[in-house]
């Protein structure tokens, strides 16, 4: 980790902090970096998110995206611009693209999470019993005991899905 990575994790784990103040020194701290720096997007991305601007915050992501990120970030970009975009009505988009996370091949470091994410989006869309399956299809694996029940039910649920 470097000394830049250290100053921003310091404003994020900062609960004295209000929204406003987290975006400004994200925003400086993102100022050091050259233009364009996914990194820099990233975290400008996620301060605005963080603090309920969602439309600010989609652009940052898809330009942080586009800019490259490392498979950690992004994995954590592709699953808060999901929840951004369904925040904003686009419970479609979400869905799609966490399902693409979950697909992917290598398998994301944040597996579990995206699944977490795509249960809540298919919730938004009314899918509730898709969420239930997806939601346990990704605890399953965490399970001490009845696994194979668990996800006996999810595909229970599953074929009675209408």
């Amino acid at each position: 980790m470097t000394d830049w990575d250290d100053r921003v994790a310091a404003v994020w784990a900062d609960e004295t902090l209000t929204d406003e103040e987290v975006v400004a020194r994200i925003d400086a701290l993102a100022a050091e970096r050259p233009d364009g720096d996914a990194r820099a997007l990233f975290e400008r991305a996620g301060a605005r998110d963080s603090a309920g601007l969602e439309a600010d915050a989609e652009p940052l992501y898809r330009a942080a995206l586009e800019a490259g990120l490392d498979e950690e970030h992004r994995a954590q970009a592709v699953i808060q611009l999901a929840s951004t975009v369904r925040n904003l009505g686009r419970t479609d988009e979400s869905i799609r693209m966490l399902r693409a996370e979950l697909d992917r091949r290598p398998r994301s470091p944040l597996r579990d999470e995206a699944a977490a994410f795509l249960a809540l989006a298919l919730a938004s869309a009314g899918r509730e019993r898709e969420a239930v399956s997806v939601a346990l299809r990704a605890l399953a694996p965490h399970l001490s005991r009845y696994r194979r029940s668990v996800l006996a039910y999810v595909d229970e649920l599953a074929t009675d899905a209408p």
